[in-house]
């Protein structure tokens, strides 16, 4: 690691906005370019990834095309185009400072005492509800059960306590590694072969090409809005197709904790069941624009392009595109799904018209599918809120981030114990991300436009056409936003 000194007036960098005066270094020197080292060196965009594809993917798309009709993907593909832009914005402010995105936002006027609190707020209201845990627990019933769980029935108390159970190991498994990035890095790569395998293997063997290709013009060719469309459930799919608010914005803090670009000289956060952690700085450090440093910056822009455009947005490409194409294949039109069921609807019809034996085979993919989103809503919902805190609240560093982590990770599962116990279904519970996602991505977007193009130098700033895809970004999820709250009034004025 180059030494590091404090700015000076004249050095770049020296408008910090409403935070402490960032260190400098010079950038580290990535590993050399070669597809050996893209492999080596990726692994920010597989926990989103990971952590994207048990919502959008295996619950909301494949329910909204068989209750709408292919062509309503088309929603799908212009939130997966909006929000590589708006990552790979938000990466490209971590790669020069070593700072999460968020922690540029809260350098923007009037700083913490107002973007610490909106962004904690709006942070646990989307994730802070563990409704994938409870999705899990309805994979894990059927499974043993050979049976859809009944949400009226005596099933409930059994799928809360299996919930729990599954709470408790992410927990666990959050707080047992040396670096967290780390273990959710390896356990996501586990859960994507394993997905994807299963998820080519059944459509290859057992999908119609005729269904191929109408799944296919979904996604390519717009078309109108169903008459009867539900908003809230339009919502939810156009946040979902991605990752969808916070985990758009945690994307930064993985790319930091991974050590790309100045990530480097920040450390990261630690499980406190493990040692030998390097202690995360409050503060990151910017580099000169050096001929030199401009070379490997070039290099980590490389390497992060790969990430996100190569692994997350492709895999979020293919993940909706198997599991749609699956599921209107396989489910009737006239299907009623109800919450509990839909974490193994897929699993239900594939036993029934192609072989009993796909019962367990589906329903392990499907828990993969859940327990991974699970474990990246989880983790993304804590370490945003440790690294606001750790950012704004020099109180707040008194112990080390590790243990701040592991407080935060803890009340929010006991959080999730509460809101499991009077929630109604996993559907339910999900339905609020799609409320809460569009605003985030709206808001998020402009103020990572004015970020990106105050703090950064020069030489680094995006270009014309990726601020326009930052203003698109907010304008599609602020109209769709827009949608969502005057369906709202209309109901609640109709029904009074």
């Amino acid at each position: 690691m180059a030494d590091e000194t404090q700015l000076s007036p004249d050095e770049p960098g020296t408008d910090h906005g409403c935070l402490p005066r960032w260190q400098v270094a010079d950038l580290p020197e990535p590993l050399p370019f070669s597809t050996r080292n893209v492999v080596r060196t990726i692994g920010p965009g597989a926990i989103l990834l990971a952590g994207s594809i048990g919502g959008g993917e295996w619950i909301v798309g494949p329910m909204v095309a068989v209750t709408y009709g292919s062509g309503i993907l088309w929603i799908a593909t212009v939130g997966i185009l909006l929000q590589t832009i708006f990552n790979l914005e938000s990466v490209r402010y971590a790669l020069y400072t070593g700072e999460p995105v968020l922690t540029g936002i809260l350098r923007l006027s009037p700083g913490p005492k107002l973007w610490a609190w909106f962004y904690i707020f709006v942070g646990v209201a989307q994730l802070a509800t563990p409704a994938l845990a409870l999705g899990c627990a309805n994979v894990i019933f059927a499974a043993y059960m050979r049976r859809l769980p009944d949400s009226q029935g005596a099933d409930g108390m059994p799928l809360l306590w299996i919930a729990y159970v599954v709470l408790a190991a992410i927990v666990i498994l959050l707080l047992s590694g040396k670096s967290i990035e780390r273990v959710l890095e390896r356990l996501s790569w586990i859960m994507i072969v394993l997905i994807f395998g299963f998820l080519i293997v059944v459509n290859v063997l057992f999908v119609p090409l005729s269904v191929w290709g109408e799944t296919f013009r979904g996604f390519v060719t717009p078309s109108a809005l169903p008459e009867n469309m539900d908003i809230m459930l339009l919502a939810l799919f156009a946040a979902t197709a991605g990752s969808g608010g916070i985990g758009n914005l945690a994307i930064s803090n993985w790319v930091r904790d991974k050590g790309f670009g100045m990530g480097a000289h920040s450390g990261g956060f630690g499980g406190v069941l493990a040692e030998g952690h390097i202690e995360l700085s409050p503060t990151g450090s910017v580099f000169p624009t050096t001929t030199e440093n401009l070379r490997r910056w070039g290099l980590w822009w490389k390497y992060s392009l790969f990430d996100q455009v190569g692994l997350w947005a492709i895999g979020c490409f293919v993940g909706m595109f198997l599991n749609v194409n699956l599921a209107t294949s396989l489910v009737p039109p006239d299907a009623q799904l109800s919450g509990y069921e839909v974490g193994a609807f897929q699993a239900k019809y594939m036993a029934e018209q192609l072989w009993h034996g796909f019962w367990i085979l589906c329903l392990l993919n499907g828990f993969w599918v859940l327990f991974s989103t699970q474990v990246g809503n989880m983790d993304g919902l804590t370490r945003t809120v440790a690294d606001i805190c750790w950012a704004s609240w020099p109180n707040m560093r008194r112990r080390k981030a590790s243990q701040l982590y592991a407080v935060l990770l803890l009340s929010f599962a006991v959080w999730g114990v509460i809101a499991l116990a009077i929630g109604e279904n996993a559907l339910s519970l999900f339905k609020i991300l799609g409320v809460v996602a569009g605003p985030i991505l709206a808001v998020a977007a402009i103020q990572i436009l004015r970020v990106n193009t105050r703090f950064l130098p020069p030489e680094l700033r995006p270009s014309w056409w990726r601020r326009a895809g930052l203003i698109a970004c907010a304008a599609f999820y602020g109209a769709v936003s827009l949608l969502l709250a005057v369906n709202f009034f209309q109901t609640y004025f109709t029904s009074s």
